[in-house]
């Protein structure tokens, strides 16, 4: 069947191109057994192009064509595959999810027993914390710019905005031991949802403060970080705060924005068209040429996804309003970890093409770095990218949390909130490549953009730390 629907198509013609010219009608058969047979390379580009075709079906409101999509999809997708089988098995129950929503009773019925326990998420991201270096850089360049925006201070305060992860305090404790003029008293605030694992960081840490002798205290503040009230951190005069924000900031970008969509709950149907007929439009021939020259799509980015683009009102409100907070506190240092990438666009097309980017290259990480049978990374794969991509594609309004955005609309974010930028010190940029080059592993790299570095799989940015300051 392959080989016959494409003998007449010219040798130019992409890959792409000639599965955009198959048939998604179900005349194909089922279980569809010439797509079996295509090579990881063809069957890779042939997910991208069923990916694409379903979700401008699902935006679309073609739920006939988005099942036969889905259909042949499932044929080729499995999560214990290669890099594209694992990614777009996510990406399919991502949109599978959202077509359910358009029935609210039918999908609350199929998820009313559906167990989701924060231990298991806490896990998650810890397990995401050990696998991969990128957590570990951020807190390397966090507590570097900490030490030395302290310097010469007697009393510091650091407010952490997810306290889950006691080791990047433990390593500051015992940097600031060994300083030339003694160690500061050391407060740390720790905001959490969960009291227990405030319990465990607060015992990691004062353990560890005792056995170095280090004056020390530990705030836990329990509640979401949405719910929390700054005006009650308790900064004592005379201390120097430090703030540091690990992956928190865009879930402030969450607005009810159900009003800028059409009426269909399946998603708007303005641009989603011409984004797939431009993704059939690539001469790309395999498919890491594809994704190394972010041409998946190949498109220029809507002004929604622009780094240029001004920074739209929608949304907004609640992060502005939550960054003059803490400038309200007068942080002598901010320190900033976000993902850098736009999964904040208008659009389901937008939204889909830029996380097929992303998470392309952490799947491609995780299979280039953990084995394929390691459960330890099929539970990261599955609970963390795979709900944040569903979180992304699937759902909208309040209810999607997952807005990622771009370092430049962070930079213009903060500054226009009355922070100024500090740029990371050599000296950590260094400490931070070091670690990168423990991992014996040449697809991890850093680069630094206006002071601020971008941790990168290969070439594509994956997150940003920037460090920041009040400007009075």
């Amino acid at each position: 069947m392959f080989q016959d629907e494409s003998s007449s198509v010219t040798s130019s013609s992409s890959p792409l191109q000639v599965f955009s010219m198959m048939s998604l009608s179900p005349n194909l058969g089922s279980p569809y057994p010439w797509l079996r047979e295509l090579k990881s390379e063809e069957r890779g580009l042939y997910l991208i192009h069923l990916l694409l075709t379903c979700a401008n079906h699902v935006a679309n409101g073609s739920l006939e064509n988005a099942n036969i999509a889905l259909e042949q999809i499932s044929q080729l997708a499995s999560p214990d595959g290669d890099t594209m089988q694992r990614m777009a098995a996510y990406f399919t129950e991502a949109l599978a999810d959202r077509i359910l929503k358009a029935w609210p009773g039918l999908h609350k019925a199929l998820n009313s027993t559906r167990i989701t326990l924060l231990s298991e998420e806490i896990l998650v991201r810890k397990l995401f914390f050990e696998l991969f270096p990128f957590l570990k850089v951020a807190f390397v360049l966090t507590n570097q710019a900490i030490i030395e925006a302290m310097e010469g201070e007697k009393m510091v305060h650091i407010i952490d905005l997810n306290a889950a992860e006691p080791a990047q305090w433990v390593a500051l404790i015992q940097a600031l031991s060994a300083r030339p003029e003694g160690p500061p008293h050391l407060r740390i605030t720790g905001i959490h949802q969960q009291k227990e694992v405030l319990d465990q960081m607060a015992h990691r840490l004062i353990e560890e403060a005792e056995k170095l002798d280090i004056p020390f205290q530990f705030n836990p503040v329990v509640c979401k970080l949405e719910n929390l009230d700054v005006d009650k951190l308790r900064v004592k005069t005379g201390e120097a705060l430090a703030i540091s924000s690990v992956l928190q900031l865009h879930s402030f970008l969450t607005s009810d924005d159900e009003l800028l969509r059409k009426k269909s709950p399946l998603g708007s149907k303005n641009l989603n068209g011409i984004h797939l007929q431009r993704a059939l439009q690539m001469n790309q021939s395999t498919l890491g040429e594809l994704l190394e020259k972010d041409m998946v799509n190949g498109y220029s980015p809507s002004p929604d996804s622009a780094s240029s683009s001004p920074l739209s009102s929608t949304g907004s409100v609640k992060v502005d309003s939550f960054l003059n907070a803490l400038w309200g506190l007068s942080p002598k240092l901010m320190v900033v970890t976000e993902q850098d990438s736009n999964h904040n666009g208008s659009t389901l097309m937008e939204r889909l093409l830029e996380s097929l980017h992303f998470y392309a290259a952490l799947f491609d990480c995780s299979e280039s770095t953990v084995s394929r049978t390691s459960l330890e990374r099929l539970k990261v794969e599955k609970m963390l990218f795979g709900e944040e991509i569903k979180n992304i594609i699937a759902c909208e309004g309040a209810e999607r949390k997952e807005r990622h955005e771009k370092l430049e609309k962070w930079i213009q974010r903060l500054d226009l909130a009355g922070f100024g930028n500090v740029p990371l010190s050599y000296y950590g940029m260094l400490h931070a490549r070091r670690l990168l080059q423990g991992y014996n592993c040449d697809g991890y790299k850093m680069k630094e953009e206006n002071g601020c570095i971008v941790i990168c799989w290969q070439d594509r940015p994956l997150f940003s730390v920037s460090a920041w300051r009040c400007r009075k």
